[in-house]
């Protein structure tokens, strides 16, 4: 029996190009290299990159891949790649490697060998099968692949045809502005039996040259796209992972990783945009192998009053996801239910709703339907057609104008009741039967389409897969990148996965999960920072001290709005608990970080589209905002620090808490880069900043006795020194009696019985809500420690049975103790 390799815990680190860095510097595998001996210092079982592949040129994130057959040579190449696995073996660890199959970067089109020739050969190219391009005649683009790049529809004007001699490619290409593209072999002169100047020289000889091409340049604000893409990221072009062939091709590289033993574990980057997540995970698993460890980034959504949490469906062989679902119950845990009532009639006032969960619902839906109507038309247009053909209806002829309204009618109403990214998993079956049936109670109108929608998804083709495609990207659009920058109840549970209308998970329902988890998902991942958290643990944790004092919070934003009143209070009171939770502590916040929240507010503002979009800007309201916050912290400094003051002990309460159970509950671990110290990290790129380590890797951080330092590294090395039974092995809470029973959360993980018969384990004591309890009203409050004595973690203290809670976190709000 082939055993698995996991890993104790992970440390993730971002790479990136030293082309990437204004400073020419960058993170390279050579610099993660460096980094090896303080890792394996600090306890940790395993390195855990972004994706290595050749990306987009100054990419800062390397989720653009532009070559997915080379390791980039910025980065350190193939040969970096591999002295980086020798010398993670001379340190104890593992190596695990972040990879993106459903998508290539195409935003510079020449940096993409596969790109550029299925753009300049078309249908003749080899790789011309490898991306899922539409070119329907009936997508508006007369067959060609529609590109959105144009800044008017007039622009096509100013194209130019640029000679051999003067391009890098040394073929002829047609330029517009700094964007590149090729020409088909043959097509770069003037029309046969016409006059005109040389093609480099005549504005409309470029125009007769590009309709001539492959491809159509069209205005970006035009419903026109020839190619699935990732979510709206019109440079993210989607690969064709259900072709053997293209799987082949895009994972040769992967595939001699393996072969080369370089890697113990692979993550995989959004495998719900793919056509068959689960054959797409079963071939990758062959590839692998049995050994290696095999993530997902799949997001499960996190249910309702009437719809349980979905699970990972079990038929992928995969050893589970990348840790949002365990993030969204941590997070939970931290907030305090008693301040539910008073934090709804905030939102309410100041938000115009009050954020529960019959909100969420109802927007949810509205958004969904409008971004599919306009940020996702192209892909409606193309699911239409598919339902379509597929329910028998005949394809792209007039006659069915009508009934496509309809149709489109159906389907936004199928995709707005959908509560999964995508429902079409063997686990969620019986989903959308029962979704067709309760819209044909709704809205009687409708039977026509939703019977041939039924047809159509019943034969298992095309639409299928384009409604589960559509599905996904509609919900990642509507609920995280704008929902939830709409919703003020509480922003530190606006997080990927999240469940920001749901404050009431107790500490019976966490354990009875994580119990589950244990015994359903040993070897998942999880995380409470990653390069995609909306923001970073320590500022969410401080954040959710607010439902503990929601009546001091309450004066005191009604107090800031008085005396600083805000272009829209809906928008500021979101950025006011952002604000809380970076503001530091003690002073006032850096030039640096001012900049930061500038950069933070309008991307929240953008993304939330209520007072201003990407795509329509409002500069004089984002000027407004930006002059409120600026005074906020210029002459609010008093009033903020004064308020942050009262909070912040209880916030780093929450972090503690958060990160020990993290770091003790069933799965892997994953430590995100900076974050085993105090850390005030926002929504990307400012989650993927540099993190300096020199204060971490020359003993500082330890030497001043950081407590949060010292607990995770504590953590670690215990993880590290019992890996499978912290992964694996059961969880048991230990119960708590007494007044205050009901804030405190604490269990144990039994560890391998030892050679004489004890039974070692670790467990893990903690407070919750200290800012709204005091330790002395703990008091009575007891734990029942099984039999045998405990030893408090690192001061030695023993203590056995019956043991007051009070007294035990007196001085700390969590504890870890060790059963030798």
């Amino acid at each position: 029996m082939t055993v698995r390799r996991l890993p104790s815990s992970t440390y993730r680190l971002q790479l990136r190009t030293p082309s990437s860095d204004p400073d020419g510097c960058g993170f390279t595998l050579a610099d993660a290299r460096d980094l090896l001996p303080y890792l394996a210092d600090l306890g940790v079982g395993a390195v855990y990159l972004s994706p290595i592949l050749e990306a987009t040129p100054g990419s800062t994130h390397g989720y653009d891949v532009v070559d997915p057959t080379t390791v980039s040579a910025e980065l350190g190449g193939i040969d970096g790649l591999r002295e980086l696995r020798a010398a993670c073996r001379e340190h104890g660890l593992g190596l695990v490697v972040d990879i993106v199959p459903n998508h290539l970067g195409v935003d510079e089109p020449a940096a993409n060998p596969w790109w550029w020739d299925a753009l300049r050969r078309g249908p003749e190219s080899p790789y011309y099968p490898f991306f899922d391009f539409d070119t329907s005649p009936a997508n508006g683009a007369d067959g060609r692949i529609a590109i959105p790049v144009l800044g008017s529809p007039d622009d096509v004007a100013d194209l130019v045809v640029v000679a051999p001699t003067d391009t890098p490619s040394g073929e002829a290409e047609l330029h517009f502005y700094e964007h590149r593209f090729p020409i088909a072999p043959g097509t770069d002169g003037p029309v046969p039996g016409t006059e005109g100047s040389a093609p480099d020289t005549d504005g409309g000889s470029a125009r007769e040259v590009h309709d001539r091409q492959h491809y159509r340049l069209v205005h970006w604000r035009e419903p026109l796209l020839g190619y699935r893409r990732f979510f709206t990221v019109t440079g993210l072009a989607g690969l064709r992972q259900e072709d053997p062939a293209v799987f082949d091709a895009t994972h040769a590289e992967v595939r001699r990783w393996c072969e080369e033993d370089l890697v113990d574990g692979i993550r995989v980057d959004h495998p719900d945009g793919l056509a068959d997540p689960v054959e797409y995970t079963r071939r990758l698993r062959e590839l692998v192998g049995d050994e290696r460890w095999l993530l997902l980034e799949k997001i499960l959504a996190p249910g309702d009053a009437t719809t349980p949490p979905e699970v990972l469906d079990p038929v992928m062989p995969v050893d589970g996801t990348t840790g949002y679902d365990a993030l969204r119950l941590i997070d939970q845990l931290l907030v305090d239910t008693r301040g539910e009532a008073r934090l709804s009639a905030l939102a309410a006032r100041y938000c115009g709703g009050p954020g529960d969960e019959a909100q969420v619902h109802a927007q949810s839906a509205e958004i969904k339907r409008r971004i599919v109507s306009e940020d996702l038309a192209p892909e409606l247009a193309r699911l239409v057609r598919a339902v379509r053909r597929d329910g028998g209806s005949g394809d792209d002829d007039e006659a069915t104008t009508g009934a496509d309204a309809h149709l489109r009618e159906a389907l936004l109403s199928v995709i707005a009741q959908t509560p999964f990214y995508r429902a079409d998993y063997p686990v969620l079956r019986g989903t959308l039967p029962a979704i067709l049936n309760r819209l044909r109670g709704q809205r009687p109108e409708l039977a026509p389409p939703l019977r041939l929608l039924g047809v159509a998804l019943a034969r298992g083709g095309e639409a299928s897969v384009r409604l589960a495609q559509v599905t996904g990207a509609v919900t990642a659009k509507a609920e995280e990148d704008r929902l939830f920058y709409r919703l003020g109840r509480l922003v530190s549970l606006n997080e990927v996965g999240g469940s920001p209308g749901r404050m009431d998970l107790s500490v019976e329902a966490f354990h009875l999960t994580m119990a589950e988890r244990a015994s359903s998902t040993p070897g998942a991942m999880t995380a409470l920072s990653t390069h995609d958290t909306k923001r970073g643990e320590d500022v969410r944790a401080r954040i959710s001290v607010l439902s503990q004092v929601p009546d001091e919070w309450a004066g005191f934003v009604a107090a800031v709005f008085d005396e600083f009143p805000p272009p829209a209070e809906d928008a500021a009171y979101f950025l006011l608990q952002v604000i809380v939770g970076v503001w530091p502590e003690p002073g006032g916040p850096s030039e640096q970080l001012r900049s930061r929240l500038h950069a933070y507010a309008d991307k929240a503002m953008r993304e939330a589209a209520v007072h201003t979009t990407w795509t329509d800007q409002d500069a004089g309201f984002e000027s407004r905002m930006h002059r409120w916050i600026d005074a906020l912290i210029d002459s609010g400094a008093g009033a903020v620090g004064a308020f942050v003051e009262r909070i912040a002990p209880a916030g780093r309460d929450n972090s503690l808490v958060a990160k020990a159970v993290q770091l003790l509950s069933p799965g892997v671990p994953d430590v995100y880069q900076g974050t085993e110290v105090w850390e005030d990290s926002l929504v990307d790129p400012d989650n993927r900043r540099f993190v300096d380590f020199e204060p971490l890797r020359s003993g500082a951080v330890a030497r001043a006795g950081h407590c949060k330092f010292l607990l995770v590294r504590e953590l670690l090395r215990l993880r590290r020194e019992h890996p499978e039974a912290m992964a694996g092995g059961a969880y048991l809470p230990i119960p708590v009696h007494g007044p205050a029973a009901a804030d405190v959360v604490a269990f144990r993980r039994p560890l391998v019985p030892a050679a004489d018969g004890s039974r070692p384990a670790v467990g893990l004591i903690a407070r919750l809500r200290t800012a709204a309890k005091s330790a002395d009203e703990l008091l009575g409050t007891v734990a029942e420690l099984p039999a045998g004595s405990w030893v408090v973690r690192p001061d030695g203290a023993e203590i056995s049975g019956r043991v007051d809670v009070g007294e035990l976190l007196s001085a700390t709000p969590v504890v870890v103790i060790v059963r030798e």
